[in-house]
């Protein structure tokens, strides 16, 4: 499971930090405000699940996070993404959120099951994967989070933490069903927002 967990951290690390980029710019921040928001953001659920797992922490152990996430930033301000129309920036948000909470619902469910948990540890860690750093990306900047406000966010991130478990109980987990259940949970949440699904209200 090591080659599909780094490529899902990877596909995670760069969405969340692309979409911390967004909403620091939207917020006005400086240069230094945009890249704290976007490396927490980025980091923020992966520091708590291997805090649980009570392990280094993946964003400490090599210098790869931290240049994924400097590029990330570089890249988007070469690109200017931060001047387009707000239609337009809303799209970029989107995606790479919704490409952040399934790639990281993933590798938060892999770290539960290379730890022995059962059902509920993986997708409880594969939930607090997807969420965290957009949990903390919103309480910066001063917003409710995501996941109290949007369709189907947090519901997306059980259900494909989910799919992850019942995949190693019953399939080999072939990079290839890692793939389809991604695909899965991007195409749920993109599906959920265009549709502006929610659970019931009480």
């Amino acid at each position: 499971m090591n080659t599909p967990f780094v490529i899902a951290e990877a596909i995670g690390t760069v969405s969340f930090a692309l979409s911390g980029y967004l909403v620091g710019s939207r917020k006005k921040l400086d240069l230094l405000g945009i890249a704290i928001v976007s490396m927490l953001t980025a980091f923020g659920g992966g520091l708590v699940r291997d805090v649980i797992c009570g392990r280094i922490p993946n964003a400490l152990r090599g210098p790869a996070p931290i240049l994924l996430v400097s590029g990330t930033v570089v890249l988007a301000v070469l690109l200017r993404l931060h001047r387009r129309g707000e239609i337009e920036r809303s799209r970029f948000f989107v995606l790479a959120d919704a490409i952040g909470l399934a790639a990281f619902s993933i590798s938060g469910a892999l770290t539960g099951l290379e730890a022995g948990l059962g059902f509920f540890g993986v997708v409880l860690l594969g939930f607090l994967t997807a969420v965290g750093g957009g949990i903390v990306r919103d309480t910066l900047v001063n917003e409710v989070p995501a996941l109290l406000r949007s369709e189907f966010y947090g519901t997306v991130a059980i259900l494909t933490a989910s799919l992850v478990y019942l995949a190693h109980r019953l399939l080999h987990l072939h990079p290839a069903v890692l793939g389809g259940i991604f695909l899965f949970g991007l195409g749920l949440r993109l599906l959920a927002y265009a549709r502006s699904w929610r659970l019931p209200t009480l």
